[in-house]
């Protein structure tokens, strides 16, 4: 029942490794598919040529391609709320509250972040490129990115008196403020489409999610900052599926040693228990011809020849059955530990 714990430790921790690196790989194989893809993906010119390349391609549509150009919004576009003159296509508004929390294992306050409040705006708009072609993106909201340019940042700063601090204290989470954020990409933007190019029933070249379930991305930086930065990513997640995976060997390992350590412990008792019992049948055979045992009996049971040495203390004292139903390891006469415990031989 002691290692009970110790038991379960090792299969929770076994487990969560075994768990984690499979999960690690599983994204580390998806981030190689798309870098696979993305690296046989045909970065297209847009310029007029555009359309007749779609029209001459068999169903109208190449299933990954790289697109680049500005952000040019259809109608009117989004304006900023707390910058004058900043419009854009995609606008994301957001409010989180920061405060400090009481972490009792550290004995330190924390930081703590929150989202209050999150809204995302989007209109429809176009990647224009040389004499006026241009490709229509659409639902730009399902694609990885893109990273959008802050136009406004405010901290509103917490206020509070003497009761609240005491308030604080007591509940553990001192308020800080709330940071107020507006991202926008702006009209103008250089953007980086990598999707499904189609050309509409209306005979204008779009962008799309692919169909066959490709990562869609749209990015502010150019098509090999964002292949590099992919392959990055892929590097890293395949480093910490090899950091789980070593540590479940790790724990396999120690749990190994532990059961074989405890295995050679068992050899060892077992052995110890037959060479005793080979001894006691002797000294049994001694005592049915008549040789009287009761000066070498056991001080524990009083009925059993002493039979093994108590070590490191050198006592001769109790027979092998008491030894073993010993509460603790002590001696019997001095109270000492016992380290170890051998056969008594008498000549």
């Amino acid at each position: 029942m002691e290692d009970f714990p110790i038991r379960t430790l090792e299969m929770v921790c076994l487990g969560s490794s075994v768990a984690l690196s499979g999960l690690f790989y599983y994204i580390y194989r998806k981030k190689c598919k798309t870098v696979d893809k993305l690296n046989e993906a045909p970065v297209l010119p847009l310029d007029e040529k555009l359309a007749d390349l779609l029209n001459a391609t068999p169903g109208k549509c190449l299933q990954y391609v790289v697109v680049e150009g500005t952000v040019q919004s259809i109608g009117e576009p989004l304006r900023s709320q707390f910058q004058e003159g900043s419009v854009g296509v995609i606008q994301k508004l957001v409010l989180r509250e920061h405060k400090l929390v009481w972490n009792s294992l550290a004995r330190t306050w924390t930081d703590s972040e929150r989202v209050l409040h999150q809204r995302v705006n989007a209109v429809p708009f176009n990647l224009l490129g040389v004499n006026k072609a241009f490709v229509r993106v659409l639902c730009p909201l399902e694609a990885t990115g893109p990273k959008m340019e802050i136009v406004h940042e405010k901290f509103h700063q917490a206020s509070y008196g003497f009761t609240d601090l005491i308030g604080q204290y007591l509940s553990g989470e001192k308020p800080k403020g709330q940071l107020e954020t507006e991202e926008m990409l702006k009209v103008g933007a250089s953007l980086t489409a990598v999707g499904e190019l189609i050309l509409d029933t209306d005979r204008l070249p779009k962008i799309r999610p692919p169909t066959d379930g490709s990562e869609y991305f749209l990015s502010t930086d150019d098509f090999e900052t964002l292949r590099l930065e992919q392959e990055g990513q892929a590097e890293v997640w395949r480093v910490l599926a090899c950091i789980c995976a070593l540590a479940g060997v790790a724990v396999l390992m120690w749990a190994g040693r532990r059961y074989y350590r405890q295995l050679k412990l068992r050899w060892e008792q077992e052995n110890m228990r037959r060479e005793f019992e080979m001894m006691g049948a002797g000294e049994r055979g001694e005592e049915e011809n008549g040789m009287d045992v009761s000066e070498n009996a056991c001080v524990i049971c009083l009925s059993n020849p002493r039979g093994c040495v108590l070590l490191d203390c050198g006592h001769v004292c109790c027979c092998f059955r008491c030894y073993q139903a010993l509460p603790q390891p002590i001696c019997p006469i001095c109270r000492q530990n016992i380290k170890r415990v051998v056969p008594l031989y008498q000549a």
